[in-house]
């Protein structure tokens, strides 16, 4: 019964085969449609996941970001503020250009490798590369002219009335090359500690 079961298949496999190798309208019509199908239904699914990496509560999965930069962002005017207006860590990290998001989410590989290797496990090893991670990123904001700031920020839509006498500085510092993140670095996070300034222990009193 097993070889007629098997014979049964190989029979409906040969017609199915023949039926869209042959020369006729219908077999493309069914070809392409399936492929249509087919195609639509593996870009929804992989948008579904760039999307899902893409919100808040993706970041602070791991507890490296929930217990770190996370509360810090808490404590910032992006956080709360007068006009109910939240930046969330995609909004800040993850550029909007399809893209530029693509190269980012193929960056991000290296932290998970950093993840799996537990690089910033820990409160104190996270304070160890605070300055390092936090240069990483003034760099790549510095070579995108603070793309991701301007997705809410624009200079065209600043009113210098309504701004600090040191925040009028702008115009004239974005036509010397200055960008957002020149000026407003520690806006969302604490600032790492510079290796400059930390004291010298204090030598041993001669006897």
């Amino acid at each position: 019964m097993s070889e007629s079961n098997g014979a049964g298949t190989k029979t409906r496999f040969q017609r199915v085969w023949a039926f869209f190798t042959r020369s006729s309208p219908m077999a493309w019509s069914v070809l392409v449609a399936a492929g249509v199908v087919a195609g639509v239904m593996l870009w929804g699914g992989f948008n579904w996941a760039l999307e899902l990496t893409n919100t808040e509560s993706f970041c602070i999965s791991c507890h490296e970001m929930r217990d770190n930069p996370y509360p810090e962002l808490q404590k910032t005017i992006h956080w709360k503020n007068r006009s109910g207006v939240r930046a969330t860590c995609p909004d800040c990290h993850v550029p909007h250009p399809w893209i530029y998001k693509i190269k980012r989410k193929i960056e991000a590989s290296n932290e998970v490798f950093h993840k799996l290797l537990g690089t910033i496990s820990t409160r104190e090893k996270f304070e160890a590369h605070r300055l390092q991670l936090a240069q990483h990123v003034w760099a790549d904001m510095k070579a995108t002219d603070s793309r991701e700031c301007r997705n809410c920020h624009a200079a065209v839509s600043m009113d210098p009335h309504k701004q600090s006498a040191a925040a009028q500085i702008m115009p004239e510092a974005m036509k010397n090359g200055a960008t957002c993140i020149d000026c407003h670095k520690g806006i969302a996070h604490t600032l790492p500690k510079d290796p400059d300034d930390v004291d010298e222990p204090a030598e041993p009193a001669k006897k």
